[in-house]
């Protein structure tokens, strides 16, 4: 079943239309957070961008998540730490927290830093989340151990890790905010319209920023970024207000706010179906739906309406670290995605980065994002 994104169905202003002279310097494909931070730095920095988005912007999953701002990847810092080292691991959440305070300076109304709770199902995860919160604190991040939960958690989960920086955000109101921006400044916006090959952009580099969406433009690299599909929710506005910051639980399997209206958010629950879930089909299926209804009425203690229902696919990645950078053997075509579930941050500061390196200013973070590690394992 198709259906619509809470988030889209809110009414869009319309964008600047904006015609340059001659090719472009730099042609971006996927009209989501990426591609339209990266369009937007390219532009403030005097380059000629043409941004093609094959639906409207925001349409994939930047417009189909669940709506959280989140410092750090996908890998909790320990595991990441174990993967990379700590000096790149602390590098990184740096570098996340910086591009989280960039984004919420542009983003307005979009986002409220509210911080997150990052929630112990079970005492493995209990012990999990107290490794991650000994190795925040011992890095110098600021987190917070909490006991004493309030209902409704209260009883059922023993513990939480909170996450002072983090945010909640409108996700598309946000990327149409930041394709506004890029329009003022000079991108021309082509939206409802695919690219089926570099050719026919016409210019000197192209990004290919759609995530875990097939752009059919990267050829054998193209499946190394497998698309995943998540699935939310968003019930009738009710009374209590009992989730108003981010949680989630179960390594990241459920998720879950409530938005100041009152509506629940809540999304995830791909393992009751993961061999349907690795999939670019965007359509909600019934037994992950039925699964968020019933994770819904347990933790509010009756059932609730449900007013929107609908599916992104966000790109996952083996180690859980993105994919940004040039593509080898083709100096023109460069790539941003990969983000593992993560993507309103990561999607954002990879764009910029993205952005910088073409400017000349490669940072070395893009050595930890490099596509070329894909092939080699």
């Amino acid at each position: 079943m198709y259906t619509v994104s809470y988030w889209l169905d809110e009414p869009a202003e319309p964008l600047l239309r904006t015609t340059l002279d001659g090719a472009a310097d730099v042609a971006v494909v996927g009209g989501g957070i990426t591609g339209c931070s990266c369009a937007l730095a390219l532009a403030e920095a005097g380059k000629k961008v043409r941004l093609f988005e094959a639906r409207e912007i925001a349409g994939g999953a930047s417009g189909r998540n669940g709506g959280f701002a989140l410092r750090g990847g996908a890998a909790p810092y320990p595991v990441l730490a174990d993967s990379i080292g700590d000096e790149a691991t602390a590098a990184l959440w740096r570098w996340t927290e910086d591009e989280l305070r960039a984004l919420a300076a542009l983003a307005g109304d979009a986002l409220r830093q509210t911080g997150s709770l990052r929630i112990a199902v079970d005492e493995e995860e209990l012990d999990e989340l107290r490794d991650e919160y000994d190795a925040l604190v011992e890095a110098g991040f600021s987190a917070e151990w909490r006991e004493d939960l309030p209902p409704p958690l209260a009883g059922r989960y023993p513990a939480a890790l909170f996450h002072p920086t983090d945010g909640v955000l409108q996700p598309a109101r946000l990327v149409r905010s930041l394709a506004r921006r890029a329009a003022t400044a000079g991108v021309e916006i082509h939206e409802h319209r695919r690219v089926t090959s570099v050719d026919e952009v016409g210019a000197d580099a192209v990004v290919v920023a759609t995530d875990g969406y097939p752009s059919g433009l990267l050829g054998e690299r193209e499946g190394l970024v497998v698309p995943t599909r998540g699935q939310v929710l968003a019930t009738e506005p009710i009374e209590e207000l009992l989730f108003e910051i981010p949680h989630y639980g179960r390594h990241g399997f459920d998720y879950w706010h409530q938005r100041l209206d009152g509506r629940i958010v809540a999304g995830g629950f791909r393992d009751v179906s993961l061999d349907t879930e690795f999939t670019a089909e965007e359509v909600t299926t019934e037994i992950v739906q039925r699964a968020l209804e019933r994770f819904v009425e347990e933790h509010v203690g009756r059932p609730l309406r449900i007013d929107y229902r609908w599916a992104g696919i966000f790109g996952m990645v083996f180690d859980f670290l993105p994919v940004v950078g040039r593509v080898a053997g083709d100096e023109q075509l460069w790539i941003a995605g990969g983000y593992s579930g993560h993507g309103n941050v990561l999607g954002f500061g990879c764009g910029r980065l993205v952005a910088r390196a073409l400017l000349g200013d490669r940072d070395p973070l893009l050595d930890l994002f490099e596509p070329s590690r894909l092939l080699v394992h």
